[in-house]
């Protein structure tokens, strides 16, 4: 009886660390989670990467054709990340949420990339879709991308550098050069 109340107290502490972000594991629980591309997002600052998260946090995105990646985004670390609400989840929370992640993640292993029409932020949609998160079936990946843009999270200062510092001095070099030559 007393190893099963320590197994029982384990497990509940071990699932309550994945309730919470752990940002030096990369863990962001029933999140959307974003990246700058590099050489892309420095021209255009608001087009990245982007994966979806299990209740545990493990991350899945569509790194390239046939291959769904797991806890290691195809351009690096999360820089933003956009909490969803598990209780707009139609079904049964965490279990239909990792079924939908699970389920897209394995339609995209027999898909190739597109990076106009079928990438990364479709892999999103997908899942969302299959879970029916808010009720909804017409997640896309435009509209991903507005909503991760107004209620995605930076993860740190490091990360806002990481995603605009490039597009700032590319700007100020254009119109450093483009004054220079006006003179």
């Amino acid at each position: 009886m007393k190893k099963l109340l320590l197994d029982t107290d384990v497990t509940m502490n071990y699932h309550g660390d994945f309730e919470k972000n752990d940002q030096k594991k990369s863990r962001y629980p029933y999140c959307i989670v974003w990246t700058p591309i590099p050489i892309l997002s420095w021209v255009l600052p608001l087009i990245g990467h982007m994966g979806i998260c299990t209740s545990s946090g493990i991350i899945r995105d569509f790194a390239g054709s046939y291959f769904v990646s797991e806890d290691n985004m195809g351009f690096g670390r999360p820089t933003k990340y956009w909490l969803l609400d598990v209780d707009k989840v139609c079904g049964s929370g965490a279990s239909t949420w990792d079924k939908a992640v699970y389920d897209a993640s394995e339609e995209y292993k027999c898909r190739p990339h597109n990076l106009c029409c079928d990438n990364c932020h479709s892999h999103v949609a997908m899942a969302l879709n299959l879970m029916r998160y808010d009720n909804s079936s017409s997640w896309n990946m435009v509209k991903l991308c507005l909503l991760c843009l107004t209620h995605g999270k930076y993860v740190s200062c490091a990360a806002f550098l990481k995603t605009w510092l490039p597009f700032l001095m590319l700007t100020g070099i254009i119109t450093t050069f483009a004054l220079t030559l006006n003179l």
